[in-house]
Parts: C-alpha cells; structure tokens; sequence
C-alpha cells in the first residue's frame, strides 16, 4: 500500500491569502535517469517554500507522495516500462491534486519526471469535471511527450504522458479515476517543442491539438505565442494547468536536465511566459519536473527554477 507523509499547515494559514500545496513526487521509473527523483528535495534546498511564502501564499500542506524503490523494466505483455508503478503513483498524485483544488490551494506538483503529469492532470480534470466546468493545458516542453506505447522509440512513459491525458496509451494509465479522455484537445496547447518522433508528429495532426514549435517563438516572439496560447487554452475555461517541463529551455541555462535538446527558451522568454500566465488569473495547478540534480552545474537549473516558478506565482522585476 502506498502512504503520502504529509506536512499539513492549514492550522496557521490566512483564510484571506491565496494558498499554495506542494506535492513532492519523486518518479523516476518514466526515463531511465534515477537522478531526475532528486528534483523535489533540491527545489526545496534551493529555497522553494521560503521564496513562495515570502510572495505572500500560504503553504497550506506539503506532500511527500512515495514512490516504489524497485527497478522495474518490461512487462511482456506491454511495450511500455513500469506501467504499474507509475499507475500506483498517478493515482495517489491525482487524489491530492483533487484535494487541493477542492481547498481552494493551487496544486503544484514537484517531480520527479514527465510521467507525473499522468497522475496530476488525471486529478485536475476530475476537479472540473465534478462540477461540470472545462479547463486548459498548457505544457512547455522540448518534445512532445505525445507517443503511445506503439510509437515509442523507448518505452519510457515521461515521453507518453499528453497522449495517456488525451485518452490514447495504456488503458490502465488512460483509464486511471475511471474516466477518459482527461484533456479537451480543442483546449490544449504544446509550447517550445524541438525535438518530435515521427510518430508524435502524426498524432499531434490527429488529435488536433496546438503546437508552437521554437521556430514559431523565434518568428513571431513569445508574447504573441503565449497570447495566441491563452486564446485557445484559456477561453471560456475555470482554470489551466500549467505542465512546466524544464527541459524547454537551452541546456546552456539549464544543464540540470535528463533529456536536453540544444536550441530552446532562454530565461526572459520564460520568464514572460510564466508572467503572462500569472496575469491571466487562470492558473490553479502546475507541474515543474524532469529536473535531474546529479547532471546540474551547482544548483544552478534548481535555482533558475524556483525563479521562474515564482515569477508564474506573481513576482514582478519591480
């Protein structure tokens, strides 16, 4: 059985203060870089509950959500790695992302790899979808994180997790909350990819779902993605969920990363982004994974990253 330790400050929180709950999920098992379970604790060592708190929020509960120690590689029934595991975990993600938005807290889950937007998306749409209201997507990523377990190069699920969320995939993870497809395509927004498998792109044409590659961010600027992105994400929705994989920038700012792929954001285009975000109103849950401290350069893709995540929460250069 799967046990969350949890930290619950709600005792203390100002009922007249907008309420920040981190969910620490260290999952690994999506890629084959162990490292990337050390995201959460170095996020926190890089002052991530002081510099939140100091913007104003109150921190109401810290979840550390535990995650099986067991390697895990193939089934043979399935082309896809760790299946099970990461399906145990999601669904423990998704009942304490539900939870949070159900207190009024905006959920911002730690990973760990891109496998838990599987689990935390899966607990979004369920918020909204128990009282019949829609909302947005919008994942920054250097790929796609689209393929199935038919057109993975890998198997690897943190490459799966937008397709498991719009319903193709493994049924026991598509499936997870008894319900399917998570996402609205018609509402979904994939921002600063670079680096697709053939099979992505075919199914990105399929589903119908908006791309904004890093050439249409160098022709065009980020404000006018991040405006276009909003108009498709953000119309007539309750909220987003913001899916922040940090690989979307340029190794050269962020080295700390598992899968890097050269040419991406660099840290004002993000940090406008995140901004603009912010100014929406719309943001009620996020995502920051796939940061991977035994490949960062002292600290410093930790750092960057609780800067930006602070600068998607409110903070302003004056």
């Amino acid at each position: 059985m799967q046990v969350t330790k949890r930290q619950d400050a709600s005792k203390e929180a100002n009922p007249h203060r907008q309420s920040v709950a981190l969910l620490s999920a260290p999952l690994y098992m999506g890629g084959k870089h162990r490292g990337a379970s050390m995201g959460p604790a170095a996020l926190k060592v890089a002052g991530l509950v002081e510099r939140i708190s100091d913007l104003g929020y109150d921190i109401s509960r810290q979840v550390d959500i535990d995650v099986p120690h067991s390697v895990c590689w193939w089934e043979k029934d399935s082309p896809a790695k760790c299946v099970p595991e990461i399906g145990q975990v999601s669904l423990t993600l998704a009942d304490e992302v539900t939870a949070s938005l159900e207190e009024g807290s905006i959920a911002i889950a730690l990973g760990g790899d891109h496998s838990l937007a599987v689990g935390s998306i899966a607990g979004a749409s369920r918020f909204y979808r128990e009282k019949k209201k829609s909302f947005g997507l919008i994942w920054f990523d250097a790929h796609g994180d689209i393929n199935t377990p038919e057109t993975s190069p890998s198997g690897n699920v943190h490459g799966m997790g937008l397709a498991v969320s719009l319903g193709r995939g493994d049924k026991r993870l598509v499936d997870l909350l008894g319900f399917a497809p998570k996402l609205d395509p018609s509402k979904t927004v994939l921002v600063g990819i670079r680096d697709l498998d053939p099979g992505e792109r075919k199914i990105i044409a399929e589903v119908g779902i908006k791309a904004f590659t890093m050439s249409d961010i160098d022709r065009h600027g980020m404000e006018n993605v991040m405006e276009r992105a909003l108009q498709i994400a953000g119309k007539d929705v309750a909220g987003l969920h913001v899916s922040l994989d940090i690989d979307v920038m340029d190794p050269d700012i962020v080295p700390g990363v598992s899968t890097p792929a050269v040419g991406g954001v660099n840290f004002r285009e993000m940090r406008l982004a995140l901004e603009m975000l912010y100014i929406s109103k719309l943001v009620r849950s996020i995502d920051v994974v796939e940061l991977n401290p035994a490949l960062d350069d002292r600290s410093k893709s930790a750092h960057l990253t609780v800067e930006l995540l602070e600068h998607c929460l409110g903070k302003t250069l004056l």
